[in-house]
């Protein structure tokens, strides 16, 4: 039997939240529809967040009233920060609230104002209130590997951080390589770790390849256990508040990676290709993407083919 690995698309929030060009509504709505029509399932889709700080999410509300007509089995998730993100997430009818802070106090206070102990108390309320109206919470720790302000952590550091937020009955955990810094060695052994300790956790990956290594980190989380890893359009997006922060994980050239190695993903790649090269047209700029540009390496090509003219 094939291994199942599930894909959490995120281009239209973390992918598009450092864009400088502002992205109209109906494009982002049409771009979810076509990745929905792709195989994707689970779509972090937008962030309740002020404007001011993050103007790309502003549309917040319309993003997702163009999406309500959505399968039964796709689940929509939005990021917020505060009790106002959460009540404006629910009126706009999210699957899932992700809550995020992060394990650096540099970071965590240039992102969210607070030092990280505030954050956890903050995150235990907006968890108490979703769980009033029966929403699934997904809590995510950023620079899980490393901060540019700090350096690379201990994996003690995050295994505290996840042992706070079972505490308080918390069941999903994502861990973030929010910059890139992490190297396949510190994603095996941190995961490994942590789903030994926390069995009971889903725990899921956001990954970066800031440095080169976002393949290879999602091959030694497979190794770990890890079954979960969100990834981005065309390879696109990054934290604003974080130096270097560029290139998530790009969503099909991993999905290429992981089907010709035997594991399933329920992605039409070649859907995929068209949306992500629909987008780059859209960006006008070239994109991070391989495959894109590349083709599948099961494409084959004639004996006549010439390269273009320089």
């Amino acid at each position: 039997m094939k291994k199942n690995i599930t894909i959490t698309e995120v281009v239209t929030r973390d992918g598009l939240q450092i864009e400088p060009m502002i992205v109209e509504t109906e494009y982002k709505i049409s771009m979810v529809k076509r990745l929905i029509e792709s195989g994707i399932k689970r779509i972090e889709v937008t962030s309740f967040v002020h404007p001011k700080y993050v103007p790309q999410m502003s549309d917040a509300e319309a993003v997702m009233k163009g999406l309500t007509d959505r399968p039964e089995d796709v689940a929509l998730c939005t990021l917020a920060l505060n009790e106002r993100g959460v009540e404006r997430a629910i009126t706009a009818g999210t699957d899932e609230i992700n809550f995020t802070f992060s394990a650096s106090e540099t970071h965590n206070q240039k992102n969210a104002r607070r030092s990280v102990a505030e954050s956890i108390n903050n995150i235990n309320s907006l968890i108490r209130r979703a769980e009033e109206v029966k929403l699934p919470v997904n809590i995510g720790i950023a620079t899980s590997f490393g901060c540019p302000f700090e350096g690379i952590y201990k994996t003690e550091r995050i295994l505290e951080l996840v042992r706070q937020l079972t505490d308080m009955g918390v069941q999903s955990v994502l861990l973030a390589d929010t910059t890139g810094m992490a190297h396949p060695r510190q994603i095996r052994e941190t995961c490994s770790q942590v789903l030994d300790q926390f069995p009971e956790v889903k725990l899921q990956l956001h990954l970066h390849n800031t440095r080169g290594m976002g393949a290879a980190n999602v091959l030694a989380g497979i190794e770990a256990g890890v079954t979960h890893f969100d990834s981005s359009l065309a390879g696109i997006g990054g934290c604003p508040f974080a130096p270097g922060a560029s290139g998530n994980i790009c969503t099909e050239d991993v999905v290429h990676m992981l089907e010709l190695m035997g594991y399933e993903t329920g992605i039409d790649i070649d859907k995929m290709i068209l949306v992500a090269r629909d987008l780059e047209k859209k960006l006008n700029k070239q994109l991070p993407g391989q495959i894109m540009k590349a083709g599948k390496s099961v494409d084959l090509h004639s004996i006549d083919w010439q390269p273009a003219a320089r």
